[in-house]
């Protein structure tokens, strides 16, 4: 089987009204914005390249992920809900990327090692999975990598404020890895933030790997 070519999206559209009035992606956690958290761990992963979906906040958003290689691009209906987000960056990738690892931006303690678990069963697995998704707590999380062959129609169906989650349910085809509590913590509310978890095994998991590649 050949090797397959996996890209990433990060959902960062949304206007986040639960955090309040300033725009959440914004947020610092450690001195950086959330999102800009998100995608530097995007970037020091194997999927590649890494589309950012933008609309509410934009400029301020952009102005966030200064200096990063990423490819931005800009969703006109993101109040329509977060599946037409997802569509803008899946139309966003190349031709012929066969996985997108979708990741949003509002989940700061989720590292390059997630990423890379995620794509290493995806790449190792005897026959391809849906979709392979982390487990924590015996619940799923994020992010999650979608085989976009096998699910092109039922994510082209999605609408409203949804992501991939919900038609994943049903299907016998997901390969399930466990993780941990990184992909279960997002940002909401100020609380929520403050409550920020410490790095995980799978964040020193990516800084090691990174200074052996040095």
């Amino acid at each position: 089987m050949p090797e397959p070519r996996i890209g990433a999206v990060i959902l960062a559209a949304g206007r986040g009204t639960r955090f309040g009035p300033e725009p959440k992606l914004l947020a610092l956690l450690d001195g950086e914005p959330l999102v800009r958290h998100v995608a530097r761990a995007a970037l020091a992963s194997p999927a590649q390249p890494v589309i950012v979906v933008v609309g509410a906040h934009a400029v301020a958003i952009g102005a966030a992920l200064d200096g990063l290689d990423l490819h931005l691009v800009d969703n006109p209906d993101h109040a329509a809900g977060l599946s037409t987000s997802l569509r803008v960056g899946l139309a966003a990738m190349p031709a012929g990327t066969d996985a997108a690892v979708v990741l949003l931006g509002d989940m700061p303690r989720i590292s390059a090692g997630h990423i890379d678990a995620l794509v290493e069963a995806y790449r190792e697995a005897d026959v391809r999975p849906s979709a392979v998704v982390p487990v924590s707590g015996g619940r799923r999380g994020n992010p999650v990598l979608l085989d976009l062959a096998q699910l092109s129609d039922a994510l082209a169906a999605l609408t409203g404020d949804r992501g991939a989650g919900p038609l994943l349910t049903e299907r016998a085809d997901v390969l399930e890895i466990a993780m941990d509590s990184g992909v279960a913590f997002d940002v909401d509310t100020p609380e929520a933030l403050a409550s920020a978890p410490h790095s995980s095994r799978f964040e020193r998991r990516a800084a090691s790997r990174h200074r052996s590649e040095q």
